[in-house]
C-alpha cells in the first residue's frame, strides 16, 4: 500500500464532516487532493465541472439545497479567481462553503507562473477564515476550523495547501491526531430564543395591531406551520422575499406573493395598508416596498442580530431561530383576528391571481413568457427542486410559478449573478438522484455557462434513478439589460443608464445542442403547444432542454411601491385623506401597544 499523504488527511476530514462530494476543476497545484479523492471510492467523490465558477456555484447550490457544507477545489492563479463569483453568492446568501486551493510556489524565489496573492484575493469573500497549511500536523485541525467557521458563521472559508504539502507523507494517522470534531454540518448549531421581555413586547404589539403584515424570508425555512398559525390568530396577510418564496404554501388565500420589483401588486398593497409589520428571517433589499417608516410598528426575527434593523427601522428586535421564536409568539398572542383586514387581503390576492392568469393568456409574438411559467405551475412535480437564474426569467418565476409545499427553490439572491441555475440544479440532482429537478434560465445565462455545463449533465445522468432534469431556456433572442446579463427593472435601468439600447443576441439552437449531447430537446414557438411541450419534457427518459421562443417585448409591469411618492399622492385630496387616516390609525395602535408594554 502506498504511503499515506496529507492529501489523504484532506479526504479523511471531508469524510468526517459528512461531505458527500467536492466540486472543482483538476489542475496541477491541486492534483494530489484530486487523486486521493479519485481513490476514495466515492466517499467523498470528486465532481469535475467545466469551469471553476460553476464549480463554486455547485458547492453553493449544494449548501442551499441540502443545508450542509459545500466544498469546492481549484488551483492557484486563474482557477482561484474563477471561484470568486460562486463564493460571493455563498457569502451574501449566508451559506457555508469551504474552498480548498492548491498552490505551487516551487519556482525561483517563489515567483512562478500563475502565482497570485491568495490570502489577499480571498480576504473579503472569505473574511471569516483564510489560512495556509504549512506542515502536515496542521492540516486536520486547519480543515476542522475551516468547517466549524463556515457552519457557525454561515459563510465561505478558504484553506490554501501548497502542492508539496499535499504530497507529503504522514507516518501516523491516529484518531486523536486528526483533529477534534466539535460541530456538525447544518444549521442552526443551537436552539436560540429571544429574551422573555422582548417576546412579551412583540406579542403586545402584534395583539393590538389591526392590520398585521408578515414578510417571510429564507431564514424562516422550517417555520411554515408556526407562521401560518400566527397569521390566522392575527388575521394577518403574508408576503415573501424572493428567497422566501418556497417557505409557505403559496396557495393560501392570504398569501400575497413575492414583494419587490419582481413581485406582485397584492404584496405591495399589503404593505401599503399595514399598521403592524413582522419580519421573519428576511434581509430583503427592496425596502421601497415596505411601509413608509412611521406607518407601522415593526418586529424583526433573525438568527443573526447584526441584520436586525439594517434594512428598516425596528421597534422590537428578536434574535432567535424563526421556528422557535414564532412558536413562542403564537403561544403569547391573543386570538383576535381582524376579519375585515383579512377579507381585504384575500380580495387583493384574488384580484392578482385573476390578473396573472389573464396576463399569461395575452397574445405575444411568438410565445408569452408568462404563459410558459403559468403552464408549468399545473405540472410541477410535487417532489424535487427548482433552480432559478437571474435575468428575464426572474419576474415570471416570482409571479407565475406556484410552488407546491415541499418543493424547494433556490436562486442567487443577494449577488444576483447570472449562470447559477444549471449548476444549482446539477448539485440538487446529485444530492437526490431519485427526484425531478427543474432549472429556469434565460438565453443570456444559458450562453454564459449553461451550454458547457450541459456536457457535465450528459456525463452523469445515466447514474440517476429518476433521470428528469428539465432545463427551461426562455429564448427571446434579445438582450435588453444594461447591467451585463442581469435583468434590471425598467425604472432602475432608465435612472442608471438613460442611453441604454437593446443588443441582439445570437440565436442558438438550445434544444438541438441538447440532442447533440444525447439528451432530449424540445423547441416550442406556438402558445397552444406550450402545455404539451412541458408534458413531453417532464416525461422524457433523460434530461431535457425545453427551449421556449418568447416575446422580449412583453412588459414586466413593475408593481408600484406602497405610497411610493408621497408628494404626488398628497397632490390628490382623496389620496391625502387616505394617507392621513392610515397614519392616524397606525399612531393609535402605537399608543395602545406602548400602554400594554
Amino acid at each position: 500500500m502506498a504511503d499515506r499523504t496529507v492529501a489523504h488527511l484532506v479526504v479523511d476530514r471531508l469524510r468526517a464532516w459528512r461531505v458527500p462530494r467536492a466540486f472543482g476543476c483538476p489542475g496541477d497545484a491541486i492534483a494530489p487532493v484530486v487523486e486521493a479523492l479519485d481513490r476514495a471510492g466515492g466517499d467523498p467523490e470528486f465532481v469535475p465541472a467545466r469551469h471553476e465558477e460553476t464549480a463554486a456555484f455547485m458547492a453553493t447550490g449544494h449548501a442551499k439545497f441540502t443545508g450542509g457544507v459545500g466544498v469546492c477545489l481549484a488551483t492557484q492563479g486563474p482557477g482561484a479567481v474563477h471561484l470568486l463569483n460562486g463564493l460571493y453568492d455563498a457569502k451574501l446568501d449566508s451559506r457555508p462553503v469551504v474552498a480548498i486551493i492548491g498552490e505551487d510556489v516551487s519556482g525561483p524565489l517563489g515567483e512562478v507562473h500563475e502565482e497570485i496573492g491568495l490570502s489577499r484575493l480571498f480576504a473579503d469573500v472569505c473574511h471569516q477564515f483564510v489560512r495556509y497549511g504549512r506542515t502536515p500536523a496542521q492540516v486536520p485541525a486547519l480543515l476542522d476550523q475551516a468547517f466549524r467557521t463556515a457552519v457557525a458563521t454561515r459563510s465561505p472559508t478558504c484553506v490554501v495547501l501548497p502542492r508539496a504539502l499535499q504530497a507529503a507523507a504522514v507516518a501516523d494517522l491516529q484518531p486523536h491526531a486528526a483533529g477534534v470534531l466539535t460541530a456538525t454540518p447544518g444549521e442552526p448549531l443551537a436552539r436560540v430564543l429571544p429574551h422573555r421581555a422582548d417576546l412579551n413586547a412583540a406579542a403586545a404589539l402584534l395583539t393590538v395591531g389591526r392590520r398585521v403584515a408578515i414578510l417571510v424570508g429564507q431564514g424562516a425555512r422550517g417555520a411554515a406551520e408556526q407562521i401560518t398559525a400566527l397569521a390566522d390568530r392575527l388575521g394577518a396577510g403574508v408576503a415573501t422575499s424572493l428567497l422566501g418564496k418556497p417557505v409557505l404554501d403559496e396557495r393560501l388565500p392570504f398569501h400575497t406573493g413575492v414583494l419587490g420589483e419582481v413581485g406582485t401588486p397584492a404584496a405591495a398593497q399589503l404593505m401599503g395598508g399595514a399598521d403592524t409589520l413582522l419580519l421573519v428571517g428576511t434581509n430583503d433589499p427592496w425596502t421601497d416596498y415596505l411601509p413608509p417608516p412611521g406607518q407601522t410598528r415593526t418586529i424583526q426575527i433573525d438568527i443573526d442580530g447584526r441584520r436586525i434593523g439594517t434594512r428598516y427601522p425596528v421597534d422590537v428586535p428578536l434574535v432567535g431561530d424563526a421556528t422557535e421564536t414564532v412558536r413562542a409568539l403564537v403561544d403569547q398572542v391573543a386570538d383576535r383576528p381582524n376579519r375585515q383586514w383579512r377579507a381585504t387581503v384575500e380580495g387583493s390576492v384574488d384580484r392578482w391571481r385573476s390578473a396573472a392568469a389573464a396576463r399569461a393568456a395575452e397574445p405575444a409574438e411568438p410565445v408569452n413568457p408568462q404563459l410558459v411559467l403559468h403552464e408549468l405551475s399545473a405540472r410541477l412535480p410535487r417532489t424535487g427542486a427548482v433552480a432559478v437564474d437571474v435575468g428575464a426569467v426572474l419576474p415570471w418565476y416570482a409571479r407565475h410559478l406556484t410552488l407546491p409545499p415541499g418543493v424547494d427553490a433556490q436562486l442567487c439572491g443577494a449577488l444576483g449573478s447570472p449562470g447559477c441555475a444549471l449548476p444549482y440544479a446539477f448539485a440538487a440532482k446529485l444530492d437526490r438522484p431519485d427526484a425531478p429537478v427543474v432549472a429556469l434560465l434565460g438565453d443570456d445565462a444559458m450562453q454564459l455557462t449553461g451550454l458547457a455545463e450541459l456536457i457535465t449533465v450528459a456525463h452523469r445522468w445515466q447514474e440517476w434513478a429518476d433521470p428528469r432534469l428539465v432545463v427551461l431556456v426562455l429564448n427571446d433572442r434579445d438582450h435588453r439589460d444594461p447591467g451585463g446579463g442581469r435583468w434590471v427593472p425598467s425604472g432602475v435601468a432608465a435612472r442608471s443608464r438613460p442611453g441604454a439600447v437593446a443588443v441582439r443576441r445570437a440565436d442558438v439552437p438550445y434544444a438541438g445542442w441538447a440532442r447533440l449531447l444525447g439528451l432530449h430537446g424540445v423547441r416550442v414557438d406556438r402558445p397552444e403547444l406550450v402545455g404539451a411541450a412541458w408534458d413531453e419534457a417532464l416525461a422524457a427518459d433523460r434530461p431535457c432542454v425545453l427551449e421556449a421562443v418568447v416575446d422580449p417585448t412583453v412588459p414586466r409591469r413593475v408593481p408600484e411601491p406602497a405610497l411610493a411618492d408621497l408628494r404626488d399622492l398628497l397632490a390628490d385630496g382623496d389620496a391625502a385623506r387616505r394617507i392621513r387616516d392610515r397614519m392616524m390609525s397606525a399612531e393609535r395602535s402605537v399608543v395602545e401597544a406602548e400602554d400594554l408594554v
